[in-house]
């Protein structure tokens, strides 16, 4: 069980708007689970670093502040490291 009423929902929308751009490029929605986990590190380093340096800043192709890729790469790790 979880106490989801806990969570702040906002990273909800944030890591949806992300995965919805995402599919708009790779239209296979389960994609995500097939890239290796350093690619994902790779990936939230990066944002995460972009963000420490401008927290207001976006994502140069989807134009979607790197907090919030960074959110959703965080997700991903979370989701496939836990099998």
């Amino acid at each position: 069980k979880g106490q989801f009423t806990l969570v702040p929902t906002q990273i909800l929308f944030d890591i949806a708007e992300v995965r919805e751009y995402g599919v708009t490029k790779d239209t296979d929605p389960d994609n995500w689970k097939r890239v290796e986990l350093e690619r994902y590190r790779d990936a939230a380093f990066r944002h995460f670093l972009a963000y420490l340096k401008n927290p207001s800043g976006v994502d140069d192709e989807s134009a979607i502040p790197h907090l919030k890729h960074l959110a959703c790469n965080i997700a991903f790790l979370c989701e496939l490291e836990s099998n």
